[in-house]
Formats: C-alpha cells, sequence, structure tokens
C-alpha cells in the first residue's frame, strides 16, 4: 500500500515544490492549507508536473475538529508541517498573531496526531532559530536563540517538538532549518507568488527586473560583510524539497528519532551579489536603492549543511546561477503569479 502524506500548508510556495517531489516519490499526498497565502491553482499545477492527483482540504490546522476528520478519513504515515506565518518584518509588527498562529498550530496538529497514533513528523523549522551565530558556518549543535518573534516561534516549536519527544521515544521527528529557499520549478508552472511587495531578496529583485517595480530596497549596506550587505546562504526550492522526501525516508529507517538538520548550500551571497546575478542572467537593469536596516535582520547566515548529506543522504546540487535562471523563467512566464 502506498504511504500516504499529510502535508499541512501545501499550497504555499515550499509545500507545493515538495508535493511535487513526494508524488515523484511515490507518496499519496493529502494538503491541508486554510490559503492565506498559498493557492488552489498551484496544487493543479503540481498535479501537472508529477502526472498525479493531489487531495486538498481547504482549512486551517487550528481546527482540531477538521483536523480529527482528516486523521479519521485517511491513513497518514507521516505529517510534513509547513503551515505557519513567515514573514519576519511583520512578526515584529504582529507577534501576538505569530504566536498564535503558528505555536497553536503545532500543539493542535501534534494533538491530533498523537491521538490518531500518527507519530511520524517533519517539520519546517528555520535558520532564524541560531539568533545571530557566533560563528559560521551555523551547525545544528550551537546555541539556539532567535532575533524575531518569527524566528521565535520556530525555536518554541522545536523544544515543545523535543519535549513531546521525550515524554514520548514513539515519535519520530525531523526539525529542518531552511536558510533561504529560492527558485522555482524548472518547468516554470510553480513558484514564489508573494502577497503584495515581496518580503524575499529574489521575487522582489524578479519583479523590479520585470518592471512590476520600480526599484529593489537594500536594507542596510553598512553590516560587517565584504560589501556591507546582508549575507545569507540560499538554497534552492527544489533541492530543499529533496530534503524533506529524504527526512521521511530516514524517519522510517530510524524510528523513534527526533533531531534537527540543516538544509542549505554551505556558501553564503551578499544582496549585492545576488543583484549583480540577475542583472547578467536575465538582461535585466535592477536598480536599487539603501534604506535602514529591519528589525531582527543579521548580517551573516550560512550552514553547515554536512550532518545532512552524511545522515540523510541528501546534499543541495543547484548553483546561484540555476536559481536566479529559474526564478525569472517563472517570473517571466508568470507576471501576475496564480492570478492570471
Amino acid at each position: 500500500m502506498t504511504d500516504t502524506i499529510l502535508v499541512t500548508g501545501g499550497a504555499g510556495y515550499i509545500g507545493t515544490h515538495t508535493c511535487v517531489e513526494l508524488l515523484i516519490a511515490g507518496y499519496q499526498v493529502v494538503v491541508v492549507d486554510n490559503l492565506c497565502s498559498g493557492s488552489a491553482r498551484a496544487l493543479e499545477r503540481v498535479e501537472r508536473i508529477a502526472g498525479k492527483p493531489v487531495t486538498l482540504v481547504t482549512g486551517d490546522v487550528r481546527d482540531q475538529a477538521l483536523l480529527n476528520q482528516l486523521f479519521s478519513d485517511y491513513q497518514f504515515s507521516a505529517v510534513v508541517h509547513f503551515a505557519g506565518l513567515k514573514a519576519v518584518g511583520e512578526s515584529c509588527e504582529m507577534p501576538l498573531t505569530y504566536y498564535e498562529n503558528n505555536v497553536s498550530g503545532t500543539i493542535a496538529l501534534c494533538q491530533t496526531m498523537a491521538a490518531h497514533g500518527v507519530k511520524q513528523l517533519v517539520f519546517s523549522s528555520s535558520a532564524t532559530v541560531y539568533g545571530k551565530p557566533a560563528l559560521l558556518p551555523a551547525t545544528e549543535d550551537m546555541p539556539l536563540s532567535a532575533t524575531n518573534p518569527y524566528g521565535r516561534t520556530k525555536l518554541i516549536i522545536e523544544e515543545i517538538l523535543r519535549d513531546l519527544h521525550r515524554s514520548d521515544p514513539a515519535w519520530s521527528i525531523a526539525l529542518l532549518r531552511y536558510f533561504n529557499p529560492t527558485g522555482a520549478h524548472p518547468s516554470g508552472l510553480i513558484g514564489e507568488d508573494p502577497n503584495g511587495v515581496p518580503n524575499n531578496l529574489m521575487p522582489y529583485i524578479a519583479q523590479v527586473a520585470a518592471g512590476t517595480l520600480p526599484q529593489l530596497r537594500v536594507f542596510g549596506d553598512d553590516y560587517d560583510t565584504a560589501d556591507g550587505t546582508g549575507v545569507r546562504d540560499y538554497i534552492h526550492v527544489v533541492d530543499l524539497a529533496r530534503g524533506h522526501v529524504q527526512a521521511i525516508r530516514q524517519l522510517s529507517a530510524e524510528p523513534g528519532r527526533c533531531d534537527a538538520w540543516n538544509l542549505g548550500v554551505g556558501k553564503g551571497y551578499s544582496v549585492l551579489e545576488v543583484v549583480a546575478a540577475f542583472a547578467r542572467i536575465s538582461g535585466q537593469n535592477v536598480p536599487y536603492v539603501v534604506a535602514e536596516r529591519r528589525p531582527g535582520d543579521i548580517a551573516a547566515c550560512y550552514a553547515d549543511p554536512g550532518k545532512a548529506e552524511l545522515e540523510l543522504n541528501w546534499r543541495a546540487t543547484q548553483t546561484l546561477d540555476d536559481m536566479v535562471r529559474d526564478v525569472w523563467r517563472w517570473q517571466t512566464a508568470n507576471p501576475s503569479g496564480y492570478g492570471q
């Protein structure tokens, strides 16, 4: 019998790409998503790419009646948990909304999983749990902290999941710490479709290059980096998605484990390096203006991905140029995102 995976937030950017990889790997996929930032149309495109169906249930993971019905209707072997709010700046303005949504949603999900005997979970964590890293590259055993409420929700959820595992070692939990996902599926059918002005660098640059936005705002040019702009580890979303498939395989092969793995490339690029790569590959001008630093941002963060390579048999294969090409293909083919 084919294993069925529940993907919360599966209609979002990382969720849709992970659904593709799960379907290709032979899993059946059920998505629950409240569509606050995801798109049902994106899942239709996932089906086109994979040539297999996805079941979408529209709803919120905080709705335990809905979750109980879902777990009664399907025999899930594992859950991949993406559902959550994710904008650093917005989290500083609306911390209670972030705590209520992200933390309460995870608790409701885990309570339902426990009630139905489903104890295999892959959690969408973040490199923000390293706070302002004392050393780089960041390794999984470094001290954890957070510089903004969004990151703090991820940190709190990691602690909750570790406590859950300590209380019941039958749980198998992967805490996947993403660095900076970008790129789009090479088909050009799915990609990042932000609401309003993008929070993330690459779609922001893409909209400037396309003429949708007049100029890029570079938040700070006085960081302690080579060119003064923030340095991040950008990882192609397809590489990231494949990491989730490998995590599920690892939890099945070695049940009863709760551990963290970095999903990153292991190299950082500055904002201006990404701008230069985008201008070169797209052939478009990318005008920018320097703005004040955003609260909660740090100078640099990049991963040591060695543990994931060793234990999950996973390694990022896509280059920055690959990421830029795929973002530009998605942008030019879908200038209005999924809205057209």
